[in-house]
């Protein structure tokens, strides 16, 4: 399903035609640069206040915008702020999702993707910090959600 190219791990879609590519890197999510959108993992509680959540919010102010769009906050979901998907995988944020939360949230950022013509998107290992989900298991969950939409999502851990 993949193979390796210098230090990144490529693995492309699960069928034949696949348009999504995934690549894994290391490194750290914020020193990318260029025309990218980013995603992650939040609460509908907005807390922000562990693991790399709290980094997006002292860097894109996220909470008071999220706030502010008038969207429904109700996990599962995906609200897109500015160029960050903020992937609502649960209610609370001492809560821990489930692999179908973060399925639907996926699948709502799929639309959001296709309404705004991503072509790249950057993110860390969403739901495996301290919400604690298997890499294998979200992975596989990004392959089957996104794999007909011709996006290139970048996947770094540190």
């Amino acid at each position: 399903m993949g193979h390796y190219q210098g230090r990144d791990r490529i693995c492309v879609g699960n069928f034949v035609g696949a348009k999504m590519k995934l690549i894994q890197k290391r490194g750290n999510v914020f020193d990318v640069r260029g025309d990218t959108y980013f995603a992650h993992c939040i609460a509908s509680d907005l807390a922000m206040g562990a693991g790399i959540a709290v980094q997006f919010q002292e860097k894109f102010h996220l909470r008071d915008k999220l706030r502010g769009s008038g969207q429904d906050l109700t996990a599962p979901t995906c609200i897109l702020v500015g160029d960050i998907f903020n992937l609502i995988t649960k209610s609370r944020s001492n809560g821990k999702p489930t692999s179908m939360s973060i399925r639907l949230a996926i699948r709502k950022m799929k639309f959001l993707i296709e309404d705004v013509g991503a072509e790249r998107i950057v993110m860390p290992r969403i739901g495996c910090g301290l919400d604690r989900q298997s890499w294998a298991v979200i992975r596989e969950i990004l392959v089957e959600e996104l794999d007909d939409v011709p996006v290139v999502i970048e996947v770094y851990q540190l």
